[in-house]
């Protein structure tokens, strides 16, 4: 039986829906209300999910960890017309809530789509740890690194980059949890990017070839990390993944649910075969994509489209009507 693909402009049509998640999302910028940004986007980027003709299914959702977000963002919610291929589906409105509530660069709207079935998901988890890099340093990201001591892991992707350990830069969540970590990688004399949130975008400046962002590295939302496996691996890129629960209630529904806690994972572990398509758009201008401008009636947008099977990367600069979104 011959394999079942998806249509080769996927990308085009997904690329829409997070068009309209960002134009939602970027008229609270700066508001300091990230719930009511949240649910905004959420509602444009599901009414045009359901635009698109496809048989499409959540294939995790990430309210376990945010507590907000419309109830259709769960595992197992139908979008599309339900014609098409059957896709699994993967959505964040906004990768970067506190970013865009206190107007920060580098907030974006994401989505994924792969064949039904591809994708793994650790529902009822909430946080991953994670490990990304370039696909110049990918061959040198081993099962080890993830338990090693930071100053290995570094000069193991320095080798690979042909660079000095000083010369890295590693990008990590300003988060408690993290400070051991922080102060193992200001030791060893990487260079830091901490930021407030967003480790999808993290995760695709890492993957990125000649990225500014040599290293993602550190605990974060693993539904985000699932979504950063699809860009990794369309980039060909290099991505280590485990399960890190943060507490009792997280560890006992994972015990219950039968999820592997322990087990390191690859890319082609998180999302299986190369039928799969990656897109984002910028909100707040950052590094990664230019934010959404307003001007009358029209709204800009920047976007990144990704193809694993062709390993296409496109960018798109589009104008909008603001009543058609």
């Amino acid at each position: 039986m011959s394999e079942v693909k998806l249509y080769r402009n996927m990308g085009l049509d997904l690329v829409r829906t997070t068009e309209a998640a960002a134009i939602s999302a970027a008229r609270w910028m700066g508001l300091g209300r990230s719930d009511e940004a949240d649910r905004a986007a959420s509602a444009a980027m599901l009414r045009a999910l359901d635009r698109l003709k496809m048989n499409g299914q959540i294939a995790m959702g990430e309210d376990s960890r945010v507590g907000i977000g419309l109830p259709e963002l769960h595992a197992g919610r139908a979008v599309g017309t339900g014609r098409g291929i059957p896709t699994d589906v993967m959505v964040d409105p906004i990768d970067g809530r506190r970013l865009l509530a206190y107007g920060r660069a580098g907030a974006i709207s994401v989505a994924a789509v792969a064949t039904r079935g591809s994708m793994w998901s650790p529902s009822p988890a909430a946080y991953m740890e994670k490990m990304v890099v370039n696909r110049t340093a990918a061959a040198a990201l081993v099962p080890e690194c993830l338990d090693a001591p930071a100053a290995w892991t570094l000069a193991l992707v320095a080798r690979a980059k042909g660079k000095a350990v000083r010369d890295l830069v590693v990008f990590l969540l300003d988060r408690p949890r993290h400070q051991d970590l922080l102060e193992e990688i200001r030791a060893a004399g990487a260079r830091v990017m901490l930021t407030d949130d967003g480790d999808i975008s993290g995760a695709l400046l890492a993957a990125a070839p000649n990225g500014p962002v040599d290293l993602l590295i550190g605990v974060g939302g693993a539904s985000e990390g699932l979504l950063s496996a699809c860009a990794v691996k369309a980039l060909g890129g290099g991505m280590l993944a485990r399960l890190a629960p943060q507490s009792a209630e997280e560890r006992a529904a994972l015990i219950e649910a039968r999820v592997e806690t322990k087990r390191i994972f690859n890319c082609e572990d998180m999302v299986a075969g190369d039928q799969v398509f990656f897109v984002a758009t910028g909100i707040t201008s950052g590094l990664l994509l230019e934010g959404v401008s307003f001007e009358h009636d029209r709204a800009s947008t920047n976007s990144l489209i990704l193809r694993c099977e062709t390993r296409t990367r496109r960018t798109i600069q589009a104008e909008h009507l603001i009543t058609a979104v």
